[in-house]
């Protein structure tokens, strides 16, 4: 059987990780083990935050949505309880843009669900 000898694969699979790691400070951008942990971090923390900036946003519209119904005599919860009571469907990111953008539809919502 034919010895095989593994350099350029092993060379290439380093480099690659060199590559990506590209940007990063200190050693991690230049040593293959620096690297390769650097990457495994900042891939868990990628992965992470997909997730948690979801969850962000959700309490920011909440927050905005919450802001404008104080300011209309009513609370998040009993505006969001009445949109489900009057069978209006409409999600919290498009409830904060109308909050924002659109005032007026908006409070004709609230009144809606107020009556």
């Amino acid at each position: 059987m034919v010895r095989v000898k593994r350099g350029v694969s092993a060379n290439k699979r380093r480099k690659k990780v060199i590559k990506e790691a590209k940007g990063y400070r200190w050693s991690r951008k230049s040593k293959y083990i620096a690297a390769k942990q650097a990457l495994m971090k900042a891939w868990a923390y990628a992965y992470r935050d997909r997730k948690v900036k979801k969850r962000a946003k959700r309490q920011l519209w909440q927050v905005q949505i919450n802001a404008i119904c104080r300011k209309n005599g009513t609370t998040y919860s009993k505006f969001i309880n009445g949109l489900k009571k009057n069978e209006i469907s409409l999600d919290r990111k498009i409830l904060s843009q109308l909050a924002k953008e659109n005032n007026d539809l908006f409070i004709k919502i609230l009144e809606k669900v107020k009556a």
